[in-house]
């Protein structure tokens, strides 16, 4: 798998990825439910599966039907993989 990859690529994937952070960020933490935006590995199952993803952290996942289309997350972006991880409220401090 690509985020298996040692060396250049993984690190050309990684940085695309980082990129894609970059452009998208701001735009995914304007929807609804999204509270932090990050570059990781892809999880499926519980479990990563080494392809770099754009990670983008939500309160709770939504059933697509139950959000209009401009508030869906977007499966891919720039050709980077996005991974949408429920983490709950998140809260400053310990």
């Amino acid at each position: 798998m690509i985020g298996d990859e040692p060396g250049a690529v993984g690190q050309e994937v990684t940085a695309k990825a980082q990129k894609a952070k970059d452009t998208y960020g701001t735009y995914l933490l304007g929807l609804p439910n999204v509270v932090g935006v990050g570059v990781g590995l892809r999880m499926r199952r519980g479990k990563p599966t080494g392809e770099v993803a754009l990670v983008v952290m939500v309160n709770k996942k939504l059933p697509a039907v139950e959000l209009a289309p401009h508030e869906l997350i977007p499966t891919e972006l720039d050709g980077i993989a996005v991974d949408v991880l429920e983490v709950g409220d998140l809260r400053a401090g310990g």
